[in-house]
């Protein structure tokens, strides 16, 4: 199993590392010895508004040769969200078994046209931006099949768990969420 874990310039850090961590045990707890990741961005290195930087292993290659993309939101999506170069790069994700965003990532599916006709969560203060769009939902995790969106920022732990339990089933999901000391059930 293939993983693109995509960031962009001023990404919130806690939405990308919140899934990336749960998400990457899956391998170094050896529920899935098979999974393989990458960090994929347009740019070698893009920072968080605050300045923490992230380096791309891959950079500018197509996203249809993952089995899932997962995609961060954060202060850099409405400026993507016209980005034409950035929207035909993620909509080659399109065939991709599994997409999954957290936050004001389901912003850019949208422009992409990931959520016509299905509902899809995101940051409480983008849900009214969000409804031009799809049907918006509160919960945390809304899982429509190929499509899994999470709401605000540390919903991307509750997605990062709900991703394990459909990758490699409840029991691993529980196992990594014990080993993370992760209180709340997904």
């Amino acid at each position: 199993m293939r993983v693109a874990f995509v960031i962009f310039e001023r990404m919130t850090a806690l939405d990308f590392v919140g899934v990336y961590d749960p998400v990457t045990r899956l391998r170094t707890m050896l529920f899935r010895p098979d999974l393989s990741w990458d960090i994929c961005a347009l740019a070698k290195e893009v920072r968080d508004p605050n300045g923490l930087a992230f380096r791309a292993t891959k950079v500018g290659k197509p996203l249809g040769a993952y089995d899932a993309v997962i995609v961060p939101g954060g202060y850099g999506t409405r400026e993507l969200m016209s980005d034409e170069k950035f929207i035909k790069w993620l909509r080659t994700a399109a065939d991709c078994e599994l997409k999954a965003s957290i936050c004001t990532g389901s912003l850019l599916f949208a422009a992409a046209g990931f959520l016509k006709g299905r509902r899809a969560a995101t940051h409480p203060t983008a849900r009214a931006e969000l409804e031009r769009y799809c049907a918006v939902s509160v919960e945390r995790v809304v899982d429509e099949g190929d499509v899994v969106t999470a709401g605000g920022v540390t919903a991307a732990i509750d997605l990062g768990l709900h991703l394990c339990g459909r990758l490699a089933g409840v029991e691993a999901r529980e196992k990594i969420r014990w080993q993370m000391d992760y209180p709340y059930t997904v």
